[in-house]
């Protein structure tokens, strides 16, 4: 990440409180499923599997929308150059605002699968040959390489090279309170939200110059 210009983190930080946002919302709707932290959903699965079965095919079920998310993403990413970034957020946008538009006609069951699909897809907006290099929907990597800079500044390393990814757990918190209390007024219709936020980000990316990682 921090191979990138600083405009990128900040962009990674506000596509992370987008997947915040979507997985509080559905993680309220559910009852405690999520729809882009998929380890909470394996780890779901295994206990459902040993307990629960109704929970386990829930589980089961987010992750293979979620699966199916990313390859989408994929193919529309191609091997990930300057352009494919804004391809990925409007596909992003689109699965969102379906998910949406469903939610607004009474369905729950196609809102959430379009919900972790999307998720999914927003992985595909940072890529490097052809392999995710800003993973926007998970922490713990995340916070893994933050305690690593973090420790890095104090051994005499690089001063500020763990802000970025401090900067990316922040906006999954600062999306996930956000998510939470527009689900109170609106509930799964606050997709809607978040569907918009990824098509600006998407123009946004658009209009940037081209920049390259080391």
């Amino acid at each position: 990440m921090i191979r990138y210009p600083r405009r990128y983190w900040v962009l990674a930080a506000s596509l992370s409180a987008i997947a915040g946002f979507v997985d509080a919302i559905a993680f309220i709707k559910l009852g405690g499923f999520f729809v882009s932290f998929m380890s909470g959903n394996s780890t779901r699965l295994g206990v459902g599997l040993a307990m629960a079965p109704q929970y386990a095919l829930i589980s089961l079920g987010i992750i293979g929308a979620f699966v199916a998310g990313v390859m989408l993403g994929s193919v529309v990413a191609g091997k990930g150059h300057d352009k494919s970034g804004p391809r990925v957020l409007a596909l992003v946008s689109l699965l969102l605002a379906l998910a949406a538009a469903c939610a607004t006609s009474g369905m729950v069951v196609a809102p959430i699968a379009l919900m972790a699909a999307a998720m999914g897809a927003e992985n595909s907006v940072f890529l490097r040959d052809g392999e995710v290099s800003i993973g926007l929907t998970y922490m713990t990597g995340t916070l893994v390489k933050f305690g690593q800079r973090l420790a890095g500044a104090f051994m005499g390393g690089p001063r500020f090279a763990w802000a970025p990814y401090l900067m990316l757990w922040l906006g999954l918190i600062v999306g996930s309170v956000s998510g939470a209390l527009t689900y109170a007024h609106f509930a799964l219709s606050s997709i809607w939200f978040a569907a918009l936020a990824a098509a600006g980000l998407a123009l946004l990316m658009r209009n940037w110059p081209p920049h390259k990682t080391v």
